[in-house]
């Protein structure tokens, strides 16, 4: 059986078998803590329940309201799918419904809307870069977030972000691909203890739980534009959940589909239009795209089940499955231009990137509790298949037989993972409360490939403004990781908990690394509480950091992107790549002080060694005769990356929500949250001795600022929800802090100034079932810092607006929404 037909085989079994979250096992041996859909509206750190008999093992959670208690949590069970669950690591939980109060329909968008912790500008950087959003937590590198599903690990996005920006050099899992309507809530985990959840969760761990439900279901329906009159979006989500038997069995199917017209808020061209003086003197100069929302159509489902087999005995399965085609604007080239043929393009051109994504991910497995212990089998395998094409442009080393729209090749990653966890509570006599134990061991097969363009693509100079893949950047690369961890949770006394946490990790193409976790809290009575924890962690390069190789053509000039295992690579120093290693040290308080009255807080230091980035564009005539040297003739620029510096962030964060119910005037949930994270570079590994040789720096200030400041230091949020009869109100004031933008490595920085911004949302419940909303995000249309037209000039007056704003430069939305629930 060909490699095609398997791989449609693989999605077609984990569409039909649908998507697992087998719930909280109970008995003699065993307790588990889990969020269930009925208290999901409640953000809280710490939980507990008591399980039902093992007979109605799926039902349990939605059967037992959440409670909250200072003192702590059980341990969890390996049959929850949430993630492990320790009163000594702070988790906030944000629900499916606070999701959607946020007003926004992208998964990414919602998350970080919600939670102050993390940072997401809505377009990260120019180029591909702008086809995923990702995540900032504690305002370190997207790749340093651990994204589970169920609690178990997510394959890795394919989309490589090369372009300088928050999220440069980095291609992490994708959660804007999982519809918002499957969501039952999702787990922020903002420790870095990888010896606890698992390797790449230096700043945390983020898990999205799905909801499993035996009944129900909704449809919604949102339609969305900008104050400007452009970016209108159209998206419809729905759930439908239903029982497996009599057993507790539970299917649940969830879809959602966005269509999102394009915005444009890019300057008018600065520079010569066209060649004819006289034309010239009168064009009309708004002719860029480059600075807005890509045009982007995306369709995604999700299924997920659980079946009783036998007594204590479950099968489970969680798949997904997305589409999605975007076009990304690139430069805009004049007819002046001397990459533009006048003949095929008399009035400019203004191409685009366009992707077209295929995405999937399948998790089949066993849930049991047999000998004593609570056991989960489980296989998964996930694939993200990005197509890449340049449209609307020119290859002017063709002439006039030159095609407009250019085939560039794939970009492919996938990930199988096999994996047994097993836990227990232990009566062990002298302690005042059960030991927990958790354990487990797994294998993983990650693999990465990028296939060849048309050759047309990457002729002579190239497609205009983005090449297709030469050869030389074909590659299919995989290793092999093989991870096994134990967890321990016990009591001292009934006031003095502590987790002890192992992790050891072999990678066949790096190192076998060892990780640790120490955390304990002090519970002085049932309201106040104290923890502290210390946890060392890793995060390997991902293949793609590895062998992602692109050639830009530019006139007169190009610029490669070099894998590490390449000879221009090495005969500029590089080829010796290693992972992250990190130091966390925290310090907390959680506290209940009067009843409906929650609060959190912390302080915390990351050290992060051998950061992984990429280096300073390298060029003179070193760096041209090297490569030359190599086999890359004509290229005389290139970067690659490498470990160049030693990092270390101080930080903290402190959230608070109150309740207060009134006799009169309804309920009022009151919340704010802060997240403070200073990054600074303590110390620069040694510059390679052959670029040193010739005045060359592997770092420079551009790649510094990019790392440090690219992105606020600060965020705060303050929200109320006020609920009265059938109306609904939310209002929520967010600020973002200063950072700096950087248009091109020869820009000089500028500060982008600290914003307000107001979210509102008023619904009205017109039936039991059935309600409307119409809301704001960005209430009153702020703008972030205008770029001056020093900066913006030489880059044809593209940069309106920082591209990378933390806010986006869009200016306000408005939407009206529908929802029936059933």
């Amino acid at each position: 059986m060909d490699k095609m037909r398997k791989d449609r085989l693989y999605l077609l079994a984990g569409v039909a078998f649908g998507m697992p979250m087998l719930l909280a096992a109970a008995g003699k041996a065993q307790t588990a803590s889990t969020i269930p859909p009925s208290s999901a509206s409640t953000r809280s750190q710490h939980t507990t329940r008591t399980q039902a008999a093992a007979r109605a093992i799926n039902n349990v959670a939605a059967d037992h309201p959440e409670t909250i208690k200072v003192s702590g949590t059980s341990t969890s069970s390996v049959l929850s799918p949430a993630t492990a669950r320790h009163s000594t690591t702070q988790v906030t939980v944000v629900s499916g419904a606070e999701l959607l109060a946020t007003g926004q329909t992208n998964v990414m968008q919602a998350l970080a809307q919600a939670n102050p912790a993390i940072t997401s500008p809505p377009q990260a950087g120019v180029g591909n870069n702008g086809f995923v959003q990702t995540m900032q937590l504690r305002g370190q590198s997207a790749d340093d977030t651990l994204i589970l599903v169920n609690g178990h690990r997510r394959h890795v996005g394919a989309n490589f972000n090369a372009n300088a920006g928050p999220n440069w050099g980095t291609d992490p899992a994708d959660i804007s691909l999982i519809p918002i309507s499957a969501i039952d809530h999702i787990e922020v985990i903002t420790e870095g203890a990888t010896a606890l959840y698992g390797q790449d969760a230096l700043a945390g761990a983020v898990n999205i739980v799905l909801k499993h439900s035996t009944h129900g279901g909704s449809i919604n329906f949102k339609n969305s534009g900008y104050y400007a009159g452009d970016g209108q979006a159209l998206d419809g989500s729905a759930d439908y959940n239903m029982a497996l038997g009599h057993r507790g069995g539970y299917l649940d199917l969830a879809a959602q589909v966005t269509h999102q017209l394009p915005t444009t808020r890019t300057g008018d061209y600065v520079g010569t239009l066209f060649t004819d003086p006289e034309r010239n003197a009168t064009a009309d100069r708004d002719v860029q795209r480059m600075l807005g929302i890509p045009k982007s159509t995306l369709e995604t489902m999700s299924a997920n089940m659980s079946i009783p087999l036998a007594e204590n005995v479950n099968f489970y399965s969680t798949s997904t499955f997305s589409h999605r085609r975007s076009n990304v604007a690139e430069t805009y080239r004049s007819e002046a231009d001397s990459l533009t043929n006048p003949y095929l393009y008399p009035n400019g051109s203004q191409p685009y990137i366009a992707m077209d994504q295929y995405d999937f991910e399948t998790d089949n497995g066993i849930k049991a509790r047999k000998f004593g212990f609570a056991w989960d089998a489980y296989v998964t395998y996930g694939r993200d298949d990005q197509a890449y094409s340049t449209i609307h442009s020119d290859n002017v080393s063709l002439g006039n037989a030159s095609p407009t729209d250019f085939y560039d090749g794939k970009a492919i990653t996938s990930e199988l993972t096999a994996g047994l966890r097993g836990s227990r509570s232990f009566d062990t006599g002298f302690l005042p409360k059960p030991l927990n134990l958790r354990f487990g061991g797994e294998y993983r097969h990650d693999t990465f490939q990028m296939t060849g363009g048309d050759p047309l693509s990457y002729y002579g100079r190239g497609a205009t403004d983005h090449a297709g893949n030469v050869p030389a950047a074909v590659t299919n690369q995989n290793r092999d990781v093989f991870d096994g961890s134990i967890n321990l949770d016990f009591w001292v006394t009934n006031k003095w908990e502590w987790t002890l946490g192992g992790r050891s990790v072999s990678y066949n193409n790096l190192a076998t690394v060892q990780t640790g976790s120490i955390g304990t809290r002090y519970n002085f009575n049932k309201r106040w509480a104290i923890r502290a924890s210390i946890n060392t962690g890793y995060r390997p390069p991902t293949l793609a950091e590895m062998y992602y190789f692109y050639n830009a053509p530019f006139a007169g000039y190009s610029i490669d992107q070099l894998p590490v295992d390449s000879a221009a690579t090495r005969a500029l120093g590089g080829g010796k790549m290693k992972g992250e290693y990190s130091r966390n040290y925290s310090i907390g308080v959680d506290a209940t002080p009067v009843d409906n009255f929650h609060l959190t807080g912390n302080l915390y230091y990351i050290a992060i060694n051998d950061r992984l980035a990429s280096t300073t564009t390298l060029g003179g005539s070193y760096v041209a005769e090297a490569l030359a040297q190599s086999g890359l003739s004509g290229v005389t620029y290139a970067s690659y990356y490498t470990n160049p510096v030693n990092t270390q962030t101080f930080g903290g964060d402190f959230n608070a929500d109150y309740t207060l119910h009134t006799p009169r005037y309804g309920t009022f949930r009151f919340a704010m949250g802060f997240n403070f994270s200073d990054n600074e570079i303590r110390s620069y590994n040694a510059t390679p001795s052959v670029l040193a040789s010739h005045g060359l720096s592997t770092f420079n200030n551009y790649a510094e600022e990019m790392m440090l400041h690219s992105a606020p230091k600060n965020r705060e949020s303050l929200s109320v929800n006020w609920k009265y009869g059938k109306w609904s109100v939310f209002v929520q004031e967010m600020r973002y802090g200063s950072m700096t933008f950087l248009a091109s490595p020869t820009s000089v920085p500028m500060q982008v100034n600290p914003a307000f911004l107001t979210n509102m949302e008023v619904s009205y419940q017109v039936l039991p079932k059935w309600s409307v909303a119409v809301g704001a995000n960005n209430l009153g249309n702020k703008y972030p810092t205008r770029v001056p037209s020093s900066i913006s000039g030489p880059l044809f007056g593209a940069y309106k607006y920082p591209f990378y704003s933390p806010y986006g430069f869009n200016g306000g939305m408005y939407y009206v929404k529908t929802a029936l629930n059933f």
